[in-house]
């Protein structure tokens, strides 16, 4: 007998509110600092903060749309929804437009459209899926969810979009462990990447070597690559304590700092909200992360354990990135400061997954 479905009004009176208020308050602040880093620039910040209020109405219908499918029906499209992902991944090497070097984007008149954000809602379902039917407890069962990964981050890495590439390969190893694989599998991946570094230092692109040598020292190339990461610096320092309030950050309105909307936005709310601000902010995400683990404990499914793991993985490790480059700690790649920089595929490919964990966590509503 098909177990009867809940009504949209049921759904919405289901929702894990601690899991939402951090999301909602995080999208907020990032309208409030991408308002206030466009300022500096032809008073831009309006149109940004616009766009992205636009894209958050856009998101939050894609929520709603997506909790109502429900996960599990979503998990039975999986395979179809990856192919339809590595298309438009293999579409946007071929068609798609470049900007700052990378091949990443499709230009869809008024907005720009980035497949490489869903394929990571592609590759996390179909990892969920797969792992489950095939656990890889088995070498060859671990070789074959490989495979099946490398597929969408190969082309990713052709664009070429290192950061994507590397939140693929960290959902991937998440989902991998969550999954069940001995130890001696995912330790042994990680040894022969270590090992493989050399060599792959031979295939980076100079532009990416430069960003590696900034990291270990800006002062290198203080005028060139390592520009952003001083500025970035300077900019979260001169925040202090409590930071100089709402639009009085000069890093940006003297346009010292690059990209302050979208790489560095972490930087422009640090400088006007200070130290206290960043903390808080990183109290949101834990809520977050906190309500996503629970979620994962509660449900009795294992294709639910391995999605909640992915979508973990994924923000936590752009959280970092993108927090660490900030404040120099780790090498500049661009990937955005998840629900707070701008922009619009992000965002919505962000909602879709947050709407899956959802679904999960209502799911769990009925066995307890």
């Amino acid at each position: 007998m098909e177990e009867k479905r809940l009504t949209l009004r049921e759904n919405l009176a289901s929702l894990d509110r601690l899991q939402l208020f951090p999301a909602l308050v995080l999208l907020f602040l990032g309208v409030v600092s991408i308002f206030s880093a466009g300022a500096g620039f032809a008073g831009r910040g309006g149109g940004f903060a616009a766009r992205q209020i636009l894209w958050g109405c856009l998101s939050a219908a894609a929520f709603l749309t997506v909790l109502q499918i429900g996960y599990a029906r979503l998990f039975s499209w999986a395979y179809r929804i990856y192919t339809f992902a590595l298309v438009l991944l293999l579409g946007v090497i071929v068609l798609g437009l470049t900007v700052k070097g990378s091949q990443s984007w499709f230009h869809l008149g008024f907005f720009r459209f980035q497949p490489a954000e869903f394929g990571k809602i592609a590759l996390i379902l179909v990892l969920a899926k797969h792992f489950c039917r095939y656990p890889p407890m088995t070498l060859p069962s671990f070789l074959g969810g490989l495979a099946l990964a490398g597929v969408s981050g190969w082309l990713v890495l052709l664009q070429p979009d290192a950061g994507s590439a590397m939140v693929y390969g960290a959902i991937t190893m998440v989902t991998i462990v969550v999954a069940g694989a001995p130890w001696k599998y995912p330790a042994g991946l990680i040894g022969l990447m270590m090992a493989a570094v050399p060599l792959v230092w031979q295939f980076l692109k100079e532009y990416q070597k430069m960003r590696i040598r900034v990291f270990l020292d800006p002062w290198v190339d203080p005028l060139g690559a390592g520009y952003n990461v001083i500025q970035s610096r300077i900019a979260v320092g001169s925040g202090g304590l409590l930071g100089k309030g709402f639009m009085e950050g000069l890093q940006s309105k003297l346009r010292f700092l690059p990209e302050p909307h979208t790489d560095f936005i972490f930087s422009v709310y640090c400088e006007e909200f200070g130290f206290i601000g960043a903390i808080g902010m990183l109290l949101l995400f834990g809520l977050l992360f906190w309500r996503l683990i629970e979620t994962a404990m509660r449900t009795k499914d294992s294709r639910a354990k391995v999605l909640i793991a992915g979508i973990s993985a994924w923000i936590w490790f752009q959280m970092a990135e993108s927090i660490g480059m900030s404040i120099g700690l780790l090498p500049v790649t661009g990937l955005p400061l998840p629900l707070v920089s701008y922009g619009g595929s992000s965002l919505l490919a962000l909602s879709i997954a947050l709407a899956l964990a959802q679904s999960v966590y209502i799911s769990t509503l009925k066995t307890y």
